[in-house]
């Protein structure tokens, strides 16, 4: 089950279900079933990630997402808690504006991009840069976005 946390100066924007969406077909394409486990994406803005960036990454700078693995049972399911996805919409919208689509399907993109790091991927290395960025192109297609990973290598 996804939970979604929005801040409030972005609550007038309305992403539930695009989100929803991009995490449900992410794990089916990773083989997992979304009902069976919990995770939680918060939209919050650059100063939030920014802390995070530095707490947990020793690096001083806003960044579009950041993922947090957890895998302990949730204290309220019992399901498998898979950890938390945090998206700056600042950036989001940025970054959409720059590649010529919606702030949405960026969200999307993002939340994708923060499952696969949550379901283990990586892309440090660049056979794991190419392992996930297949998953994530396929996971976009899926998802009727015409949107292809190699737009993220100038964020990576």
């Amino acid at each position: 089950m996804l939970h979604l946390q929005i801040d409030a100066r972005y609550q007038s924007q309305k992403f539930e279900q695009a989100l929803k969406q991009a995490v449900k077909v992410a794990l089916e394409h990773q083989g997992r079933q979304a009902q069976a486990l919990d995770l939680t994406v918060v939209l919050t803005g650059d100063a939030r990630l920014r802390a995070l960036n530095q707490q947990f990454r020793g690096i001083d700078a806003a960044t579009d997402v950041l993922s947090f693995g957890d895998g302990s049972p949730d204290a309220e399911s019992g399901r498998p808690y898979l950890g938390d996805v945090v998206i700056s919409v600042p950036r989001a919208r940025a970054q959409a504006r720059a590649a010529g689509h919606s702030l949405a399907a960026e969200l999307q993109l993002l939340t994708v991009h923060g499952v696969l790091h949550l379901l283990g991927h990586d892309h440090a290395k660049p056979a794991q840069r190419r392992r996930m960025w297949a998953a994530q192109d396929a996971i976009l297609q899926t998802l009727g976005l015409d949107i292809v990973s190699a737009e993220m290598e100038m964020r990576v």
